[in-house]
Formats: C-alpha cells, sequence, structure tokens
C-alpha cells in the first residue's frame, strides 16, 4: 500500500525513529537540512519543514550558524506521542482485524 502522508510527514517520522531509537542522543547535532535533503532525495525545504516541527515541539535547538541538537528527554517526548497516536489511529483497525480473523494472543506470539 502507498503511503500517502506528506513527504514531510513521512521525513518527520523518520527522524523521529532515528531519536527514539537513539541513533541521534540528547545533546547530537542532527543533519543539516542539506545533507539530509540530498540523502533522502528531497527537496530542502521540505527537509526544513519537517525541522520546524521538531523545534515548533521543543524537541530540537537551533544553535544560529551551527545546528540542531536533540534536546534532553525528546526520546521519551516522542515515544509518549508515538504510543499515543498508536493507540488512537492505529490500533483500532489492527485489533478489528485480528478480532475478523479469528486470531488470538497465542497464534500472535507463536508468529513474534
Amino acid at each position: 500500500m502507498a503511503d500517502i502522508r506528506p513527504v514531510y510527514l513521512r521525513l518527520r517520522e523518520q527522524i523521529a525513529a532515528a531519536i527514539i531509537d537513539g541513533h541521534y542522543k540528547p545533546g547530537d547535532m542532527l543533519p543539516s537540512v542539506r545533507a539530509f535533503a540530498a540523502d533522502q532525495g528531497a527537496n530542502p525545504l521540505t527537509v526544513a519543514k519537517a525541522y520546524q516541527q521538531f523545534q515548533a515541539d521543543g524537541l530540537i535547538r537551533v544553535q544560529r550558524g551551527v545546528g540542531m541538537f536533540v534536546k534532553d528527554g525528546a526520546a521519551d517526548r516522542l515515544r509518549a506521542s508515538e504510543r499515543e497516536e498508536f493507540l488512537r489511529e492505529e490500533w483500532p483497525s489492527i485489533r478489528e482485524r485480528i478480532e475478523r480473523l479469528g486470531l488470538d494472543l497465542h497464534d500472535l506470539a507463536a508468529k513474534a
């Protein structure tokens, strides 16, 4: 299934996952807008929009002329918001499909 979300949201999710997974730790500098755009084959303005959202959410700090850095607690805040979004947006349809297919916890655990 094709991902129909805007590119900046997909890039934001990718960066968020890297922060949650510890690839970018508190105090680490994120790649520059241009470097990340080149790496992803994206427009720098699109990457800038994703980064601006992190800044607006208080997850990164910008040091003019130097770069953008992950703030303390960013991974925990992102993990909490990602969990909330998953439970609100994705889990209901997943749960419904599990029930429709007659799967139980044993079936799911056996495939894990």
